[in-house]
């Protein structure tokens, strides 16, 4: 999960500002918003933690396996709470996608935990796959957050700015073009984490 130290750190930085974020978005008056809130903030915080460089600290070999089980779990209770709503497939499929990561580096050779700027393709997933190239799980993560992030931030361009339209929320949890740029943010930061598998 480990690429260059700068990009690592801006990835750190965007996946903790987004975890903060959803932190506040609980706090919500919009039943919905809180709803999601906690899952995203966990992502959020999940995501910051897993790209912190190597260089400064290597997480010991028991960490992945946790990783895995917790964002398994994330994903179960994804999975129950999309019977209500359809959103929450997203929340299983960045959850699933967490746990898969997790779980590759847990099966990793311990030297590609600590391997600054070197793809991870072929070390951490070449026991699985064969080193056969970038395996379908990663490839089929990447399709599904690229064409995410593409329809998200389509849907973030104002389409036409309206004198005395509806004003927004005044609250900061409230508004829901922060929540879907807070998941767009989440979903660039999950296409840099799968390029560097």
């Amino acid at each position: 999960m480990h690429g260059p130290v700068s990009a690592a750190w801006l990835l750190v930085a965007l996946c903790a500002a987004t975890g903060a974020y959803c932190l506040l978005r609980m706090r919500s008056a919009v039943e919905e918003q809180r709803r999601s809130a906690g899952g995203e903030a966990l992502m959020g915080f999940g995501m910051a933690a897993m790209a912190v460089p190597a260089a400064v600290f290597t997480p010991p070999g028991w960490a992945w396996p946790v990783y895995a089980a917790v964002f398994g779990l994330a994903a179960l209770r994804a999975l129950w709470a999309a019977r209500r709503d359809r959103h929450h497939l997203h929340h299983l499929v960045g959850a699933g996608a967490m746990a898969y990561m997790a779980a590759a580096m847990a099966v990793a050779p311990p030297a590609a935990h600590s391997m600054e700027g070197v793809s991870m393709e072929g070390m951490s997933m070449e026991g699985m796959h064969g080193g056969t190239g970038v395996p379908v799980v990663t490839g089929a993560l990447l399709l599904y957050f690229t064409g995410y992030v593409l329809l998200s931030g389509a849907r973030l361009v104002p389409a036409a700015v309206t004198v005395g339209g509806p004003p927004s929320p005044a609250r900061w949890g409230d508004r829901p073009e922060l929540a879907l740029a807070c998941r767009l943010s989440m979903a660039i930061g999950m296409v840099a984490m799968l390029v560097t598998m």
